[in-house]
């Protein structure tokens, strides 16, 4: 069985969505990476913090989808970090409310030892510094390692964040950080210029229009799939990545092919995710609905065209 070590948030949000609202729930990278990631069949640990705050209830759901949390530190008499966003109608804009660091700001992750070994690494959102440690502390080079980040640390953080890239093997950010990152409007010349930083692979996720993994001379576009309903958007980039990492743990087989497949499987699972707000919908989501809905994926994109 595959290895995959996932570092992060383990946090609460607070969502605003045009349908509704919520007060703290379950949330964070690391919760959906690992929710994700537990559709396939690999070992996963959480490398997280967390205060003495947050629920044994969410650790529990946690360890009953198999994932180990021996490098979950938990703070005795700490908060656990903290968000609170608000979403405009078209749900692809939202605006912070409120953003606590509480326990995450003093955090030194410790990679547990029988992980130290895994296969793949998924370093969820968070300082490069943070991204950077746990990379360092691998007892062997993991046959991947996969960063996703955000326009906040290029603006806060850029010679720490270009640092780490330099070790890695994808990066996963969207269309807006990609040009932001390169200085490029292409998106093509982007993942250009963003290859020569470091990584093998990169991946821009463009939402309700899909993703994109460019690699060399190499192009692959991922639909989204058109549903019905949206109501949360929260954590779906960090499902995406959760469904790509677990399906690469999971195969031990990371061609420019096999990523092809990873990425259908990422989006799959972030088109439950939107479903229900926050982690709701990937609490119990069955590997019936995500076999059912693949093929949707496949009716989706498969065409036979006569070619002259």
């Amino acid at each position: 069985m595959g290895k995959l070590l996932i570092v992060g948030t383990v946090a609460f949000d607070a969502i605003e969505t045009p349908f509704g609202k919520t007060d703290k729930i379950l949330g964070g990278a690391a919760t959906y990476i690992g929710l994700a990631a537990s559709q396939f069949n690999v070992a996963s640990a959480i490398v997280s913090i967390v205060g003495d705050d947050m629920p044994e209830e969410y650790l529990t759901l946690l360890k009953d989808k198999n994932i180990d949390l021996s490098g979950l530190e938990i703070v005795k008499g700490g908060k656990t970090f903290y968000w609170k966003g608000k979403y405009h109608n078209d749900l692809n804009s939202r605006d912070t409310l409120a953003t606590e660091l509480n326990v995450l700001a003093d955090f030194n992750p410790v990679v547990p030892n029988s992980f130290k070994d895994a296969d793949v690494v998924m370093l969820g959102n968070l300082h490069p510094s943070v991204q950077l440690s746990v990379i360092n502390q691998m007892e062997k080079r993991p046959k991947l390692i996969v960063l996703d980040t955000m326009n906040f640390w290029m603006d806060n953080s850029l010679p720490e964040l270009l640092e780490v890239i330099k070790h890695i093997d994808v990066i996963t950010i969207n269309d807006e950080e990609a040009r932001q990152l390169s200085g490029e409007y292409s998106l093509v010349k982007a993942a250009a210029v963003i290859e020569k930083m470091g990584p093998k692979y990169v991946v821009i996720k463009k939402g309700e229009h899909g993703a994109l993994l460019f690699h060399e001379k190499n192009v692959f576009f991922a639909p989204a799939l058109p549903l019905e309903e949206v109501f949360d958007p929260t954590g779906a980039g960090d499902t995406f990545a959760g469904g790509f990492a677990g399906y690469l743990a999971q195969t031990q087989n990371i061609s420019f092919n096999n990523m092809k497949n990873a990425i259908i499987q990422g989006s799959n699972l972030a088109s439950f995710c939107v479903e229900k707000f926050g982690t709701e919908r990937m609490k119990k989501l069955t590997k019936e609905e995500t076999t059912k809905r693949l093929h949707q994926f496949k009716e989706l994109s498969q065409f036979d065209i006569e070619l002259q």
